[in-house]
């Protein structure tokens, strides 16, 4: 788009007496608001929030590489990420995904057989197959697949509530992608935890070790943003209550995630900001690198009858 001649500096400022300025993109309309970076007057509808003031359209097309000129500052998150226009995309995501699954069981049906194959469990004999089954038998993808599974209504609606409520502040803070990487290792370290302590014929499904490390995150970003943690903190000891009193729960699932949850949380609000990128990654592989050796030697344990 061409500008108009004298764009920049104190060309656009109007004579005594004219009023406001123009819009440097749409001169018919009056504006008391300039680019942060170029100062040209924009318009609310050119107005694109930065990390102090606002910007117009050009300078975040600079910033972003696919203009010329120096680069202008783009919003970020509290914990580096971009900023998007709909910052509850991948809890919107992860919650269809849930229930997609859930309907697909209700569907199957056949003696709960979708969840026979999917559910996390270490090592049994399924008299259906005629073999055992289970994470020590080479299915590595119940680890996964349990965290997306459901089979009672009452378990996927607290679950799925959990997600919502908890996962959109939190994508927002972090970011799409690191808020994935918080939901999926904190999942999959709920998993590998029920996997190392539980019965290996012991099942175990849904949505918990995650949503717990979406609490965990939870406190950890209200601490760092200097909120009252009363709320959350008695959240987690209503949850933790339940945990522990209520028959049925996988609580290894809970503790594994929330402790998951809480130690990415702290790698990523935290890191310094010169070096926000490494500290955060390595909080993920740690957390990773750590889940894979509980499998792994699990797995030896039960193989080899340790």
């Amino acid at each position: 788009m061409e500008h108009p001649p004298g764009g920049h500096g104190g060309q656009d400022q109007p004579a005594v007496g004219e009023g406001l300025p123009h819009c440097y993109r749409h001169p018919g309309r009056e504006t008391g608001i300039r680019c942060t970076r170029c100062e040209r007057p924009i318009c609310p509808d050119c107005m694109i929030s930065a990390s102090v003031g606002f910007q117009c359209p050009d300078c975040v097309r600079q910033g972003s590489g696919t203009g010329r000129g120096p680069a202008a500052a783009r919003p970020r998150t509290l914990a580096g990420g971009t900023v998007t226009s709909d910052p509850r995309l991948v809890t919107k995501v992860l919650i269809g995904i849930n229930a997609a699954v859930f309907f697909a069981v209700l569907g199957v049906g056949e003696n709960h057989l979708l969840i026979k194959r999917l559910d996390l469990i270490g090592a049994a004999f399924d008299p259906a197959l005629g073999h055992s089954v289970g994470v020590a038998d080479g299915e590595w993808y119940r680890l996964v697949t349990a965290m997306f599974l459901h089979q009672e209504i009452w378990h996927i609606a607290f679950n799925m509530m959990g997600l919502w409520w908890l996962g959109g502040p939190l994508e927002a803070a972090l970011g799409r992608v690191r808020f994935l990487a918080l939901y999926l290792l904190s999942g999959l370290a709920g998993s590998a935890f029920t996997y190392l302590i539980a019965a290996p014929n012991q099942g175990s499904l849904g949505a918990s070790g995650a949503v717990f490390g979406l609490l965990g995150a939870t406190v950890v970003l209200m601490r760092r943003m200097n909120y009252d943690l009363r709320p959350v903190l008695i959240l987690l000891a209503l949850n933790l209550l339940l945990t522990f009193t209520w028959s049925g729960i996988a609580w290894e699932a809970h503790v594994g995630g929330l402790v998951a949850g809480t130690v990415i949380a702290i790698g990523m609000v935290h890191a310094p900001r010169a070096h926000r990128t490494p500290v955060q990654s390595g909080t993920c592989a740690l957390v990773l690198a750590t889940t894979v050796a509980i499998v792994v030697l699990r797995t030896m344990s039960l193989t080899t009858g340790g």
